[in-house]
């Protein structure tokens, strides 16, 4: 079990530096929001997230 959680949490991690090296402060900020409100069931929050990273990723294709 502790296997999966080491090899969990370094997934987590390299995801999260990959977003924030790419799109910057405001990626992890969507990202964050994405996660909290997905892990508490909050709509409002998670779809301020979605909407952050949708944005990030159509922003160069504009």
């Amino acid at each position: 079990m502790p296997v999966l959680t080491f090899f969990s949490a370094v997934f987590v991690i390299t995801f999260e530096q990959l977003v924030q090296w790419r799109y910057g402060p405001v990626g992890i900020t969507g990202l964050l929001l994405l996660t909290i409100g997905v892990k508490t069931k909050s709509p409002t929050c998670s779809s301020i997230g979605a909407v952050l990273l949708a944005l990030m990723l159509a922003g160069p294709a504009l």
